[in-house]
């Protein structure tokens, strides 16, 4: 397969391959004091997604964050030379599976150095016939939370393992746990990296359609509640954590139409948290919802009697590759509210926040709002006219894979699962989605040549 993909890239292109649903979320920024209450002054902590680059997220393996957006489309792992890491990987397999008269410390070496291995590596080969046992050890450490970072790097590991070597019995056996930490552990990052760790499981782990969204309305009412139902109030961490694998998630439903109205109600009440990383998740899932509410037109697949009474959207400066839509259902019936309100969010001048907070925020509900106003445009689409073609440039963002070409991110599911993916896989985001099918398979995006 990895030869496949690489004769592929080096074409120019790749041939996309159906991923398990036609159509992933922002990041979380810890905060650098605790939050008092929604009444407070307008954000202490960087909510503004931005942070440190892919290698020093690598060095980090407790770290769920991916980073402002472009971190998230430009950047490699590190990696080892040679095999080195396969006895290594090895070593510290044994060292898991081998749990007796271990020490915490021990432990959480081990499980970092795993984590590292996994993410620059592609080691299905490597755990392949041991996942049940690995998953085991890892929930023996969730389940005790002898120190906070040993959980949170067990939980890394966990969502590690499944990343790299897929199993459907992973969901049913860690959810339980999971769920338990996040209700029950008194520290938020051990909450908020256990959100994580169940939006993973349950996207790759074997949840049914039905798990899937009792799970999304589980983490909606930790956002609704500003999350008071995991005894965590006023905590931007978990709460920004669960709007965004509650995006990723949502990617997996087709048809989000019982679902709309009330989802774009409880995140159009986030976008006014103090907390930017709370405002730019939530704002992102309703750029989200509104796109989800319009299918592209297929010339061969839609007749234009089956949509005669249809709404059909096209760009209104008809800009190359941008499709018309239909319109499924209204996304929110208070649209012309909603679009005041992400105005004055575009465009927030306050002194309350930082300099890099007022960006990210203007930045992010630039886009926001575009694509709620224009659901044909993406994130970062840009309004500049082109001098050769005369038309606006469109959606701009791009993942460049390695020389050999550049995958478009020119609609907020792409956006949403990537940020998934690269919450886990950091800076092996690249290596994994080379040769890593599950993470292909995620974001089955055509390539296009770096020109």
């Amino acid at each position: 397969m990895h030869d496949l993909r690489r004769q592929a890239l080096e074409s120019g292109k790749t041939t996309s391959r159906k991923a398990r649903s036609k159509v992933s979320s922002p990041a979380t920024s810890k905060p650098s004091s605790p939050a008092t209450s929604r009444a407070a002054s307008r954000v202490r902590g960087n909510g503004s997604r931005g942070g440190s680059d892919d290698e020093e997220e690598l060095s980090d393996e407790t770290s769920f964050s991916v980073g402002s957006i472009d971190e998230v489309l430009n950047g490699d792992g590190t990696e080892y030379s040679g095999d080195a890491w396969r006895p290594e990987l090895a070593d510290r397999i044994e060292e898991i599976l081998a749990r007796k008269g271990s020490t915490v410390q021990g432990r959480e070496k081990c499980y970092k150095v795993y984590i590292h291995i996994l993410t620059s590596q592609y080691a299905e080969q490597e755990i392949r016939g041991k996942e049940a046992e690995l998953v085991v050890a890892f929930l023996k450490s969730i389940k005790e939370e002898k120190t906070e970072k040993e959980t949170i790097l067990a939980m890394k590991s966990l969502a590690m393992t499944l990343m790299t070597s897929p199993s459907d019995l992973i969901y049913e056996a860690a959810s339980t746990p999971l769920k338990r930490t996040i209700s029950h552990s008194t520290s938020t990052s051990c909450k908020a990296a256990a959100i994580h760790t169940l939006g993973t499981c349950t996207f790759f782990g074997g949840a049914s359609e039905d798990e899937i969204l009792e799970n999304m309305d589980f983490l909606l009412e930790i956002s609704t509640s500003d999350g008071y139902t995991i005894s965590a109030p006023d905590e931007p961490e978990p709460v920004t954590a669960a709007l965004e694998e509650w995006g990723f998630l949502s990617t997996l439903i087709d048809d989000m139409s019982a679902q709309s109205e009330d989802a774009v109600e409880a995140f159009a009440e986030q976008i006014t948290s103090s907390f930017p990383s709370v405002q730019i998740a939530a704002g992102e899932n309703i750029a989200l919802l509104f796109e989800k509410s319009y299918k592209p037109v297929v010339a061969d697949e839609d007749s234009p009697a089956d949509y005669a009474d249809a709404e059909i959207l096209s760009d209104p400066d008809d800009t190359p590759g941008v499709p018309k839509l239909i319109r499924l259902y209204p996304a929110y019936r208070r649209t012309d509210q909603l679009i005041h309100s992400l105005q004055s969010i575009a465009s927030i001048s306050t002194h309350h926040l930082s300099k890099t907070d007022r960006k990210a925020l203007r930045t992010n509900f630039a886009d926001i709002l575009n694509s709620v106003e224009f659901p044909t445009r993406g994130p970062r689409y840009q309004n500049a006219i082109s001098d050769e073609t005369g038309k606006r440039y469109g959606s701009r963002l791009v993942v460049r894979i390695h020389k050999g070409g550049v995958m478009r991110i020119d609609a907020w599911w792409k956006l949403t699962r990537l940020q998934g993916l690269k919450r886990v896989l950091q800076g092996g985001f690249v290596g994994h989605y080379e040769k890593n099918e599950l993470v292909f398979d995620t974001l089955p995006i055509m390539m296009s040549s770096d020109r």
